[in-house]
């Protein structure tokens, strides 16, 4: 026997799916040679790339973790007091466990399937209320990307609201966080609208230009301020009034609802979500019922299915972007789900009385170290303070001997303006940890720091009186139940097993690539020294993200093709619009402010214009050809007409409708002979990484979706990162940051944090090192020939609505279903249908109604290919028993889907097929059944009848009473 040396734990063969005789047997059915002939037929010979990837060799699981543990050792994890709305908590571990490391919960998509999202939907619900509760009004969303977007989209929505002729002023309080501020500035300026930052308490609001205004509770510097005449002027003046405040503060603070704000912003990071470096949290926002058809972001809601049953779906603007376009009110098209569920996880965990304690705790801590500071001469300015002391030092020089000090103690504070210090605590301090801080105080004055025995049992809250609160908050029973950890644990399972996610099944949706999220990948994520560090630390004691940053960079710049990349914006909507401004800013700079206008193709997705219009640009369509392609005649008559004003060109590629469009290079030459620049849209990169690139197309600028093309999971709808690469004359236009200036960049940012989502970019950095070059190149090769040879199966049953020249489709396809509609069958129908298959939907309606668009992803093996393509080849027998008259056209297997496991467990079944058909179409269903945990969802009832908080208690209270009489059966 003749033995061979092979390597054994090779990452690219458990997230290339197709092994060699699986790939052999899928390019038969597709009718080629091989998958270089299958490429070539593909992907148009002008745009290949000429050599690969120059990018390092593959690392093996097992290497990858033991080189990733020695980069993140470079991380020092110091006690970080700096606050500015980051704070150290701690997850608990059966949260911890059970959802974020959990491939049930962070594999799974957006709920647009809602019949298959109830427990995410459900877990997002009660984030709802939380925020609604806390906050005291009336409509939450499903969150934000984060504190500083979620002000700024809270501005935008106000301007778009006023009533006020010409109001074009915004107010924000000197107060407000320094990251906001910021970033408000970036939003503000394209779309007209001035900041005025200042002092509240002496800004006169009488002035006609001021539509809305802003402030900070407690403010930057930890003074919690009393606004309610503040409040009482704007109301006067009709000016909206923006409240971002602090979760935690609010469980002992006077809500914002009860002093009168319109809107209410903030982070929910400290609800148990670690600190990352800075992301991804997320984001909450609150405001009056008067604003719930133009609230931004994800809003979820709870409607009736079929049966009659309460079901929770995504309400009113479930798709805002995709459909209302340059018109709508917001580019955000998703939240930060997974980070919502924790924050509400940790909510139900805890319930109002740990959280109010957690609050006191910090609140008594903080008077502890003030009453020791005291004692050392050290003078603390705040006169009313929830959890941070404003110190006023001597002079710079001792403010500089305290840092050096607290630094060798492994300590961060913040230090500011005219020698103050801020002192933030937060959950995680301990008596001990205050005793370290006034050691460090009192080393640097040279004298003797009190023992501390104890913290201060009990005193008045530091607030005034009028702002202590009296309100409750938090009441419904699942804020009161599962505190002991087996009832947690339970509540979570039970969640969990209402949704389908990649561990049930494939996910095929078109434009999304619902990839492998692998558990290496996912493994660096709960590390202390990748979460435990605040993104304002001192850059020295952040090495190794300095290292993950770096390489990152470099390797995102050899895949596109271009100079520089910026890892700040934390979603692809966020990349689109950094993208454009990198434009805009190079246009500014050279005189050119008049060049504003954007061509975006009519099939581009919904995002690309509504970011447009959000950079200040004016949007102009260009026509499809009837095959699905840009309609380069119109394209090159436009770019002439608008010649002297053209911005940019916003282009896919491949082309949403799944196509290598030949003429992609002459598209983009024909905008740079114009003056404008070329924006490519990446969330198709899936088909590009290591065959071609955007700079090879001829595109500037390009955003990349890190959690699509490079694997960081769907969590449900969030988190994303969406990072922009450009080449070189745009490099100095990419986002700044007012905190953590970056060198070269005069921009503001796009994004609360320097870097982002930072935490979770070690799982794009794993997946580039685990693939290596040649690995990512044969999962584009693998993604095309997945596609194609579902492309292949399925083409007798359901036309493909576009294809190249060769007739191929890239890495998705678009099925025709419309003619369907002539036996009363809708796409909705066959979306349904399929969750008694086991699958979740591809993509509905998007980017051409009535249609399905397919993306099976180079991650999936031929078995659940074919499981998927059989499925569908049933569903359309199904459809032809309708259009023969075999079956009913109301009473039928699709127009019921999908079928509960009570729908068929019924005493009398009176419909006109079988239970076994409605629930096990298939063999392969009976062995692994996963049971719709409610009927088709009425989506009207719900938008006519919004509920976007918990049940009533009245209700609840209604329900369990019922369920007792039930219990006890009939009366004797």
């Amino acid at each position: 026997m003749s033995l061979k040396f092979s390597p054994v734990d090779v990452f690219e063969a458990r997230h290339n799916a197709p092994g060699a005789d699986a790939q052999a047997a899928m390019l038969r059915t597709i009718g080629v040679s091989s998958i270089e002939q299958l490429i070539a037929e593909t992907v148009p010979p002008a745009i290949r790339l000429k050599k690969p990837l120059d990018l390092p060799a593959a690392l093996s699981e097992r290497a990858f973790l033991a080189k990733f543990k020695q980069i993140a050792s470079q991380n020092q994890v110091f006690k970080s007091y700096i606050g500015l709305g980051y704070h150290d908590t701690t997850l608990p571990p059966v949260i911890q466990r059970n959802i974020l490391e959990n491939p049930g919960w962070y594999t799974a998509y957006t709920p647009y399937q809602a019949e298959i999202a109830q427990g995410r939907l459900e877990a997002l619900i009660n984030y709802q209320t939380m925020a609604i509760d806390l906050t005291g009004l009336e409509i939450a969303n499903a969150s934000l990307l984060d504190e500083g977007t979620a002000a700024a989209e809270a501005m935008h929505m106000l301007h778009s609201q006023t009533k006020k002729k010409g109001a074009n002023q915004y107010f924000v309080s000197e107060q407000v966080l320094p990251q906001t501020i910021d970033l408000l500035r970036t939003r503000a300026t394209p779309v007209g609208i001035e900041l005025v930052v200042g002092d509240h308490r002496q800004i006169d609001l009488s002035n006609e230009g001021f539509f809305g205004a802003m402030v900070q509770y407690p403010a930057a510097d930890g003074e919690v301020f009393d606004y309610k005449e503040f409040i009482a002027s704007a109301q006067k003046n009709n000016v909206f009034v923006v409240m971002a405040a602090d979760l935690m503060a609010l469980t002992l603070l006077t809500s914002p609802g009860e002093l009168g704000a319109d809107v209410c912003v903030g982070n929910s990071q400290r609800f148990g979500v670690p600190m990352g470096y800075g992301g991804p949290h997320a984001g909450f926002f609150t405001c009056r019922e008067q604003f719930k058809r133009v609230i931004p972001g994800r809003l979820i809601g709870q409607s009736i299915d079929a049966a009659g049953n309460k079901a929770y779906r995504m309400a009113l603007q479930t798709r805002e972007q995709h459909i209302r376009r340059e018109k709508a009110t917001s580019n955000i098209c998703t939240a930060q789900v997974l980070l919502s569920v924790l924050a509400g996880m940790y909510t139900v965990y805890h319930g109002p009385q740990r959280l109010q304690q957690f609050a006191t705790n910090t609140h008594l801590l903080a008077q502890t170290l003030e009453s020791g500071l005291k004692k050392l001469g050290v003078a603390q300015v705040n006169e009313h303070y929830f959890d941070t002391l404003n110190l006023r030092l001597e002079s710079a020089e001792l403010q500089q001997a305290l840092k050096t000090e607290a630094e060798a103690a492994g300590i961060n504070f913040r230090y500011f303006e005219e020698q103050h210090v801020g002192i933030s605590l937060n959950q995680n301090t301990e008596l001990h940890d205050v005793a370290d801080i006034l050691d460090v105080f009192a080393k640097v004055l040279g004298k003797e720091a009190d023992q501390l025995a104890e913290a201060v049992e009990a005193a008045e809250l530091r607030v005034p009186a009028s702002l202590i609160r009296s309100s409750d908050y938090l009441t419904h029973p699942v804020f009161n139940t599962h505190h002991a950890e087996h009832e947690m644990l339970r509540y979570m399972k039970q969640l969990e097993n209402k949704d389908l996610s990649l561990a049930h099944s494939m996910i095929a949706l078109g434009s999304c690539t619902m990839k492998l999220n692998a558990t290496a990948e996912m493994i660096p994520v709960t590390w202390p020294e990748i979460g435990g560090l605040h993104p304002f630390a001192p850059r020295e004691q952040a090495k190794g993200y300095e290292q993950i940053f770096s390489d990152l960079q470099a390797w995102l710049c050899e895949v596109t093709g271009f100079d520089a990349v910026s890892l700040q914006p934390n979603s692809g909507a966020q990349g689109e619009y950094a993208g454009l401004l990198a434009i805009k800013g190079y246009h500014d700079a050279r005189g050119d402010h008049h060049r504003n206008v954007a061509l975006i193709p009519a099939s581009a997705h919904g995002t690309n214009p509504a970011s447009a219009v959000m950079a200040g640009m004016q949007v102009v369509v260009v026509k499809s050809t009837e095959d699905g392609n840009i309609d380069v005649a119109d394209l090159k008559a436009k770019a002439e007409q608008h010649a002297a004003n053209l911005s940019c060109l916003m282009v896919t590629y491949p082309s949403t409708h799944g196509v290598y469009e030949e003429t992609i290079i002459d598209i983009c030459q024909t905008i740079h002979n114009h003056g404008g620049r070329v924006y490519m849209d990446g969330a198709n990169m899936n088909a590009q990484v290591g065959l071609t690139s955007p700079a090879t197309i001829g595109a500037d600028v390009c955003h990349l979706n890190l959690h699509k093309t490079f694997c960081i999971p769907h969590g449900g709808g969030g988190p994303g990162i969406g990072p922009i690469g450009v080449v070189a004359d745009l490099i100095p236009y990419l986002p700044g940051h007012a905190v953590v200036p970056v060198e070269g960049r005069a921009s503001g940012s796009v994004s609360a944090a320097p870097w982002g989502s930072a935490s979770i970019l070690p799982i794009s950095y794993a997946y580039i090192s685990m693939m290596g070059g040649d690995g990512l190149q044969r999962a584009t090769q693998l993604a095309i020939l997945n596609a194609n040879y579902i492309k292949a199966r399925l083409e007798p049953h359901y036309p493909v609505l576009y294809t190249g020249s060769h007739g191929r489709c890239a890495h998705e396809m678009i099925l025709e279903c419309r003619h369907f509609k002539k036996a009363g069958i809708e796409v909705e129908d066959i979306a349904k249908r399929l969750m008694d298959y086991g699958f979740h939907a591809p993509t509905v309606s998007f980017p051409v109604a009535g249609t399905l668009m397919i993306e099976p992803t180079e991650s999936e093996s031929k078995a659940e290919l074919d499981r998927f393509c059989d499925a569908m080849i049933s569903i359309r027998k199904e459809i032809a028993d309708v259009e023969s008259g075999k079956a009913d056209a109301k009473e039928n297997v699709l127009k019921h889907a999908p079928h509960t496991a009570a729908t068929v467990l019924v005493h009398d079944w009176t419909r006109p097929y079988s239970r076994e058909q409605a629930v096990y179409p298939m063999e392969y269903v009976r062995a692994n059944k996963f049971w719709p945990s409610v009927s088709r969802i009425d989506s009207a009832y719900g938008d006519r009848n919004l509920i976007c908080s918990c049940t009533p208690i009245e209700e609840y209270a209604d329900q369990q009473e019922e369920l007792v009489q039930a219990d006890k059966g009939p009366s004797y």
